[in-house]
C-alpha cells in the first residue's frame, strides 16, 4: 500500500498525519464502492446491525497501512482486525461509523482512527467522506476541522441544549433507551439522531451540537472523536461525571454538563434496564 511512511519513533504530528491519511483514502473506496452497489454479507448483534462488504474492505485497507508503517504497534479493529505490538501504541480502527446511513445514502458516516498509548488519547482523525469533512486532534495539540481550529459552543443552559443520542440495536434495550429520553425532552431544547458515535462527538467538538449521550459503546467508536472533543473544550465523561468509558458516554458544551449528568442519572433511575 502506497500511504505514508512513518518512523517507529514518530512524532505525534507524524502519527495524525497517516491517521488522516488513511481515513481518507478508506472512505473514498467506501464511497465509491456504495456507489457501484450495496453488498450486505452479514449481521453482527441483531438483524438491524449490518456489516457490508466495504466495512471490511475499509478496514483491511486500514489494517495494512498501519502494519506497513508502524509494525511494531497494535491495532483493534472493529470488524475483527488485530494484532498485538510491543511499541506502546494501540490504534483503535472503525472502518465505517453509521453503517446503517451508509447503505441508505445518507451523510451521516464516517471512518475513525484513533491512537493511544499509556497517557490515554494520542491522535484522532475522523473523516467523513460524503462531506469531505476531516475532524482531527493529537493530544494537547488543539482540534481542528479541515485543517481550521474548532471549538465546543459556549451553551450554559441545559433547556437550550441540544442533545444528540444513540439507541441499542437490541429492542428490549431501545425501548428503555426511549422511554428515559420522554423524561427529559422538554428539559432540553431538542434531540437528534445521527446513527454514528464519532460523528456526534465531533458535531459537539465543532458546536453543531451541544452535548451526545449514549451507552454501550465501543473503544473504536469512540477513542479518535474523544480526543477531539476534548482537543476542543468539550468536557467527556461517563452518565454521572466520572471518567469516560464505552459503557457510558456523554460529552457536552463545559457549561451544560452537570446539569445533564443531573438529568441522565434522574431518568436512569426511573427506567432501568431489565
Amino acid at each position: 500500500m502506497n500511504g505514508v511512511n512513518v518512523a517507529t519513533n514518530s512524532t505525534p504530528d507524524q502519527l495524525l498525519r497517516l491517521a488522516q491519511d488513511l481515513a481518507r483514502r478508506a472512505g473514498a473506496h467506501a464511497r465509491s464502492g456504495r456507489a457501484s452497489g450495496m453488498h450486505v454479507v452479514g449481521t453482527k448483534l441483531t438483524d438491524t446491525d449490518m456489516v457490508t462488504k466495504f466495512d471490511r474492505e475499509s478496514e483491511a485497507m486500514i489494517v495494512a497501512g498501519l502494519r506497513e508503517s508502524r509494525p511494531d504497534d497494535s491495532i483493534i479493529g472493529e470488524e475483527g482486525a488485530g494484532h498485538r505490538g510491543s511499541s506502546g501504541i494501540e490504534w483503535h480502527v472503525d472502518p465505517i461509523d453509521g453503517t446503517t446511513s451508509f447503505m441508505y445514502g445518507l451523510p451521516t458516516w464516517c471512518v475513525s482512527i484513533g491512537a493511544r498509548d499509556a497517557q490515554g488519547g494520542l491522535v484522532g482523525a475522523v473523516y467523513m467522506p460524503d462531506l469531505d469533512e476531516m475532524f482531527a486532534a493529537r493530544r494537547g495539540g488543539g482540534a481542528t476541522l479541515n485543517g481550521k481550529t474548532i471549538a465546543c459552543s459556549s451553551q450554559s443552559e441545559a433547556s437550550k441544549a441540544l442533545v444528540a443520542t444513540g439507541f441499542s440495536y437490541t429492542p428490549a434495550h431501545r425501548t428503555v433507551q426511549s422511554l428515559r429520553v420522554t423524561e427529559f425532552i422538554h428539559r432540553i431544547r431538542d434531540v437528534r439522531r445521527m446513527g454514528a458515535a464519532a460523528v456526534d462527538i465531533c458535531f459537539v467538538a465543532c458546536g453543531r451540537l451541544d452535548a451526545y449521550f449514549e451507552e454501550n459503546l465501543h473503544s473504536w467508536d469512540v477513542l479518535a472523536a474523544e480526543l477531539i472533543a476534548r482537543e476542543a473544550g468539550a468536557r467527556c465523561g461517563d452518565f454521572s461525571g466520572g471518567p469516560l468509558r464505552p459503557a457510558e458516554v456523554l460529552v457536552s458544551a463545559p457549561g451544560v454538563f452537570d446539569d445533564l449528568s443531573a438529568i441522565l442519572v434522574d431518568a436512569m433511575r426511573k427506567h432501568p434496564h431489565a
